[in-house]
């Protein structure tokens, strides 16, 4: 079992992020007699899911998503098939930004070598008095 303060240290998040993903129904913690915030390995398990989730820019309602999956399905096949078609999805994505970037990364590569080229016929003209 684990505080919010314990908790939020162990994954490096801060106890407000933690009541973030509490309110949109992410986590669901159980509470004591006085009302503290217990977080057990449920809990534990569906922030490592969280946490993995942003590294891999899932949004925050795709992530929900996902970790709500297991209350639904306790096998968690329907959670992994949302993993992986979701997953798919951002690989799609992910492979269209490469394409954009290499072609922008061609197109600086050409207006390097047009500049490199103006700026070596200009000092060569430089050097011999020619403009």
């Amino acid at each position: 079992m684990y505080t919010i303060s314990e908790l939020a240290k162990e994954f490096g998040l801060t106890t407000r992020s933690l009541r973030y993903y509490e309110e949109l129904g992410m986590l669901r913690p159980m509470r004591t007699e006085t009302g503290k915030r217990v977080y057990g390995k449920k809990e534990y398990a569906q922030l490592k899911i969280i946490m993995r989730g942003k590294k891999y820019g899932f949004s925050l309602v795709e992530i929900k998503d996902i970790v709500l999956l297991f209350d639904k399905d306790r096998t968690g096949i329907k959670q992994l098939e949302k993993t992986i078609e979701t997953a798919g999805q951002k690989l799609n994505e992910l492979n269209e930004r490469i394409k954009e970037l290499d072609g922008l990364k061609q197109d600086f590569e050409q207006v390097i070598k047009g500049f490199t080229e103006t700026l070596h016929e200009l000092k060569m003209n430089d050097k011999t008095g020619k403009r």
